[in-house]
């Protein structure tokens, strides 16, 4: 019997269009787990030998922006090589190692350990949320897009600009705009991914992983505010 004959008009026929799209999804489903463990090792790492936190606040923002960016230009290179696994992972532990800095001034206090797992199960929900989001949407998303990108943008020049002022109220302002602007990006290229717009699953990985980063990074920075006026 060919394998490949399909019974056409049948609802539980699957074109190879749809067959393609889940797989991607499935790989980037994988792959996104799979980040987590270098960048548990990374911040494991960082908080071990303190070298986040040994650097200077401005050295570590130039090394944070210049790694940052390094590794997402070598991904987009060899996002299509057999390099591209590996070079992903990399960067998910560079990542890991700069989110030390945070996570060793929050463990410092007193409610530190609760606070981070909060934080955790904070990301996770808007993950879960996101995905599910994505399935149940219909409408094509695409447009929303550039939107966000602007924003994003827009956030990360007023975080430059916070870093010389110092605004307490600005940071609490920029973190509460970066979870919704992120967790917006989650649904977004995850529906990108369910509509056959994104092939390539390293790179929605890498966007995946970059907006629950950013989203984990705010939550923490909120809770760590708050945690710190209560002491």
């Amino acid at each position: 019997m060919n394998d490949n004959i399909q019974v056409y008009g049948s609802p539980y026929a699957a074109t190879p269009a749809a067959a393609q799209r889940n797989q991607v999804l499935r790989n980037t489903y994988w792959l996104l787990a799979l980040s987590m463990v270098p960048t548990v090792l990374g911040a494991w790492l960082g908080l071990s030998t303190g070298l986040a936190r040994a650097m200077s606040p401005g050295i570590s923002m130039v090394v944070f922006l210049a790694g940052a960016f390094g590794f997402m230009f070598a991904i987009e290179k060899t996002k299509n090589s057999a390099a591209g696994v590996p070079v992903l992972l990399g960067f998910t532990f560079f990542m890991g190692l700069m989110l030390s800095r945070m996570l060793g001034v929050v463990l410092g206090m007193q409610n530190g350990a609760s606070l981070v797992m909060t934080a955790f199960a904070g990301t996770g929900a808007i993950f879960l949320g996101m995905a599910s989001l994505s399935s149940i949407i219909k409408r094509d998303l695409s447009a929303m897009g550039k939107w966000l990108f602007i924003g994003a943008i827009l956030l990360l020049v007023a975080g430059i600009a916070n870093f010389f002022i110092q605004s307490g109220a600005l940071m609490i302002t920029l973190a509460v705009l970066a979870i919704g602007i992120f967790s917006a990006f989650i649904l977004h290229d995850l529906k990108r991914v369910k509509d056959g717009h994104e092939t390539n699953y390293i790179t929605a990985t890498l966007g995946v992983y970059l907006s629950l980063y950013n989203v984990f990074q705010s939550l923490l920075m909120l809770l760590g505010l708050g945690g710190s006026r209560e002491e």
